[in-house]
C-alpha cells in the first residue's frame, strides 16, 4: 500500500470567515476578480472521494445543475436521518471517525470535504482533518455560515504554501498532529 490518503478541506471563505451568506448565497464568491478557475481543477485531479454534509448536499441539488457535480467521484453525505443512497451518492449515518479512517487506509487518492461549518467540525473535533487549502476573498460579510463554528476544539496548523490567484489568496495549511 502507498502512502495513507489525506482528508483535505478545499474551500473559499470572505476575509472575516464566513462561506456563504445567512441565506445560504454564494453571489458575493463571483464579484471577486480571480484567475481562471482560481485552482480547483488542479486540486480536484488529487481527489477521488468527496465528503459533505446534509445541508451542503441539499443546497447543490436546489441549484440548477443538468448532472451531479461530483459524478465521477465517489461521494459520501453524512446525514443524521435514514436516506436511500442514489447513483451518486451514498448516505452515512454512523461514527464519523470509524468511516473516516477506514476511507483513509484504503488505496487512492485523497478525500475532499466539501462545505463547511456543520461537517467541518466534528472533523476537527477528532483530529481526522489532515490538509486545509483556504482560498480568501477580498469581501466582508459581517455574517453569514462561518467556515469554522464555535466548539471545543483547536487545530496548530504549519504554512506548507500561500498563491494568489488575482484578488484571491489561497493558503495551504498543514495540519500539525
Amino acid at each position: 500500500m502507498g502512502n495513507k490518503r489525506k482528508l483535505v478541506l478545499f474551500i473559499a471563505s470572505t476575509l472575516d470567515g464566513y462561506i456563504a451568506t445567512k441565506d445560504e448565497s454564494l453571489e458575493w464568491l463571483f464579484t471577486v476578480e480571480g484567475e481562471g478557475d482560481n485552482g480547483f481543477s488542479e486540486f480536484y485531479d488529487t481527489v477521488d472521494t468527496v465528503l459533505m454534509g446534509k445541508r451542503t448536499y441539499d443546497w447543490i441539488m436546489k441549484q440548477e445543475v443538468k448532472e451531479f457535480p461530483y459524478k465521477n467521484k465517489e461521494c459520501y453525505v453524512f446525514t443524521r436521518s435514514m436516506t436511500d443512497d442514489t447513483e451518486d451518492v451514498k448516505f452515512v449515518n454512523g461514527d464519523i471517525s470509524n468511516f473516516v479512517n477506514q476511507l483513509k487506509n484504503r488505496d487512492g487518492k485523497n478525500i475532499w470535504i466539501v462545505g463547511g461549518g456543520e461537517l467541518l467540525q466534528p472533523f476537527l473535533q477528532e483530529n481526522l482533518v489532515d490538509e486545509l487549502i483556504i482560498t480568501l476573498a477580498p469581501t466582508i460579510l459581517g455574517n453569514g455560515i462561518p467556515l469554522f463554528k464555535e466548539g471545543d476544539y483547536q487545530a496548530n496548523l504549519f504554512l506548507k504554501k500561500m498563491r494568489n490567484f488575482n484578488q484571491f489568496v489561497e493558503l495551504h495549511y498543514e495540519v500539525k498532529k
